[in-house]
C-alpha cells in the first residue's frame, strides 16, 4: 500500500469473512485485543452481534407507537367529526356516532401511520432517501460476505500491519483498503 494518510477522506481497512461464525469470533477477538471497530457489515442480521459491538436496542418501535397513536386518533377523530358535525346522516338506523363501525378504519389508519412513520424515521436516521449516494466498501458485502472495518486514517504502518495480522489470525478471506468520504 502506498500510504495511509488520507487527505480527502477516511482510510478504511477491512477484512471479508465467509460466514457469521467466523465474524462473531473475529469481533470477540477484536474486543479482547481492545481494537476499535469502526463498523461491521453483514448481508443479513446476525444474532448476538449487537451486544458484542456494544449497540443498544433501537428505539424505532417507540416511533412506531407514537405514529400509530397519531393515526388512531386521527382516524377516530376524523370519522367522529364527519359523522356528527360535518355530514350527519343516519345509515340503516345507526346513530350518528356509531363507534363499532369506526373500528376497522381506525385500525387501518393506525397501521398505515405507524408503517409510513417508521419507514420515514428509519430513512432519516440512516441518511437514505432520494439523492443519497450508496457507500459501499466492497460489492460482495451485501451479497454473501461479512466485513469488519477499521478506521486506519491516523494509524502508522506498524498499527496497520498489526490489523492485517489480526485479520489473518481470525480467518479473513481477504483484506482491502479503501478511502471513503469523511
Amino acid at each position: 500500500m502506498e500510504g495511509f494518510t488520507a487527505t480527502t477522506g477516511r482510510n478504511i481497512l477491512f477484512g471479508l469473512y465467509d460466514d457469521e461464525v467466523k465474524l462473531l469470533d473475529a469481533v470477540k477477538a477484536a474486543n479482547a485485543a481492545h481494537l476499535d471497530i469502526d463498523e461491521v457489515y453483514t448481508p443479513f442480521p446476525v444474532h448476538g452481534l449487537d451486544p458484542l459491538l456494544g449497540l443498544e436496542e433501537s428505539r424505532l418501535h417507540q416511533a412506531g407507537f407514537i405514529f400509530g397513536s397519531i393515526g388512531c386518533l386521527f382516524g377516530f377523530g376524523f370519522m367522529t367529526w364527519v359523522f356528527t358535525r360535518d355530514w350527519p346522516i343516519i345509515f340503516g338506523g345507526k346513530p350518528y356516532w356509531s363507534v363499532p363501525a369506526f373500528i376497522p378504519i381506525t385500525f387501518e389508519l393506525t397501521v398505515l401511520f405507524a408503517a409510513v412513520g417508521m419507514v420515514t424515521v428509519f430513512y432519516i436516521i440512516c441518511g437514505l432517501g432520494p439523492g443519497a449516494e450508496p457507500r459501499r466498501l466492497h460489492d460482495r458485502i451485501t451479497d454473501d460476505k461479512f466485513c469488519i472495518a477499521f478506521d486506519a486514517t491516523d494509524l502508522g504502518e506498524a498499527d496497520v500491519d498489526d490489523l492485517k495480522a489480526y485479520f489473518a489470525r481470525t480467518g479473513a478471506e481477504s483484506v482491502h483498503n479503501k478511502v471513503v468520504p469523511a
